[in-house]
Formats: structure tokens, C-alpha cells, sequence
């Protein structure tokens, strides 16, 4: 059995095999993901449920994440206010919410099919979510159109695969929502909307931390300059250049 089927075994089945486990089996040989058979997983701390088959999670993402949420923890601040931008299944936010208690968290969601799910994490995450849903927000959103107020910091995991190089797998491609993969020309179309309308959104010194490609560095950059951001890039845990960390109205 692959390391795949155990875990899916474990997961769902509580290690006990059933017709319905063998027919999750033929599932998984087909191609569907794993995570959305188990319909969890793993994300920080957390526990992030897939119901409405959103992006699943990545390590990548993982990573840089728990590096903001050393930076929040570190900001002087109480009640620090967060924007999980495009948040799909609200990952990004959930672990947010949950390693810092006093954080103001809103999330913002194109699609509406996602927006219970983001609520479902919150609930199955935050053992204390109820004495804190005042201050958290859960909006349907194309990116900031139904967003208000500013923020301390804007974390977001945008669609940004180019729809030329495309690394995407076959089973992603197949699976996974291509609304929260492809960014459209150069992958860059999403990506300049945020980068371009944040700094509305953003405290004098706020920051905007976002995932992209490689390849897109430079654009990123140049477009941080132009709309009055510094920025600093930083590599992954694979040693690719995967994030970058774009702050308000100061200089390196």
C-alpha cells in the first residue's frame, strides 16, 4: 500500500478497510487529490477542511506564513488588523486568527461556494471563535470591492500561474479551481490589481505579503516601486524566490 493509500486508510477509514475506502482507492489511481478524499488537511496548527473543494494548501505556502505570523506576533500593535486576500479555504487567515488571539482577521472570497468553508475552519480551529466573531469577517469579494476599512497587514496566495509555463500537475489542472490558479497574461493580471489598489487599504507602514513565481520578480518589483512600496523578496524552503514582502511608505 503507498504511502498515499495508508494515509487515506488512517485518515478517513480509521485504518479499518471498507467498499468504501476501495472505491476512494479507485479515486485517488484516477487522479483526485487526496486531500479532497480525506476532506482535511494539514496547515500550520491547524486542521483546514475542504468541503467546497478550494485550493488545496501547499508547504510553500506554510512557510511563508508562519514567517508573518512571527512578524505580527512581533508588531507593538494589539488588535492587529489582517486581510486574508483571495482566501479561498481561509488557511492563511485561520492560522492567522489562531496563533494570535487579538487579531482583527477579514477575509475576502470571489466565490461564494467557499465562504461556508472559510466559516467551518474558523469554527473548527478557534476553540474560542465565538467570543470573537465580532471581529471576524468572512466577504464575498472580487478581490478589495467589498472590503472596508485598512489594514496592518494584506496576506494573499493569488492565482498566479502563467498560463504559458504552467507547471500546474495534470491532477491540479483536473481538480483543483483554475479561478484561484491562472493569473492570467504572465501571470501578472491578478497580482497588478492588488498590488496596485492595496496601498488604499493599508496603514501608513502596513505591509502586503504575497506568493508568486520566480519569474515574476522583477514585474513585482517594478510595480512595488511604482505605487510607493519598498519590497523585499524572499526564497522559499525549496530556495525559490517565492514571496515578497511590500511595506507602505518606507524606504529600505
Amino acid at each position: 500500500m503507498s504511502q498515499e493509500e495508508s494515509w487515506l486508510l488512517k485518515e478517513k477509514y480509521g485504518g479499518v478497510e471498507s467498499e468504501a475506502f476501495h472505491a476512494d482507492l479507485e479515486r485517488l489511481k484516477a487522479g483526485e487529490p487526496l486531500a479532497y478524499l480525506i476532506g482535511h488537511t494539514p496547515f500550520l496548527d491547524c486542521e483546514i477542511i475542504l468541503d467546497s473543494h478550494p485550493l488545496i494548501p501547499r508547504m510553500e505556502t506554510e512557510y511563508w506564513v508562519e514567517k508573518v505570523i512571527e512578524s505580527i506576533k512581533m508588531d507593538s500593535k494589539s488588535k492587529v488588523q489582517v486581510l486574508d486576500l483571495c482566501a479561498g479555504s481561509g488557511c492563511i487567515g485561520v492560522a492567522v486568527a489562531k496563533a494570535v488571539s487579538d487579531a482583527h482577521v477579514t477575509f475576502a472570497e470571489i466565490d461564494p461556494t467557499h465562504l461556508p468553508t472559510i466559516k467551518k475552519n474558523l469554527e473548527h480551529n478557534l476553540p474560542d471563535y465565538s467570543n470573537r466573531v465580532e471581529y471576524i469577517q468572512v466577504v464575498e469579494s472580487n478581490l478589495f470591492e467589498n472590503v472596508n476599512g485598512t489594514f496592518d497587514f494584506i496576506l494573499t496566495n493569488p492565482p498566479y500561474i502563467d498560463p504559458v509555463i504552467d507547471r500546474a500537475e495534470s491532477a491540479v489542472k483536473s481538480h483543483e479551481p483554475h479561478l484561484a490558479l491562472y493569473g492570467g497574461k504572465n501571470g501578472l493580471a491578478i497580482i497588478n490589481d492588488i498590488v496596485t489598489k492595496a496601498p488604499k487599504y493599508l496603514r501608513e507602514g502596513g505591509q502586503l505579503w504575497i506568493e508568486h513565481e520566480p519569474e515574476q520578480v522583477e514585474a513585482i518589483h517594478s510595480l512595488a516601486t511604482s505605487n510607493g512600496f519598498s519590497i523585499v523578496t524572499h526564497k522559499d524552503q525549496y530556495g525559490v524566490e517565492r514571496y515578497s514582502v511590500l511595506t507602505l511608505g518606507k524606504t529600505k
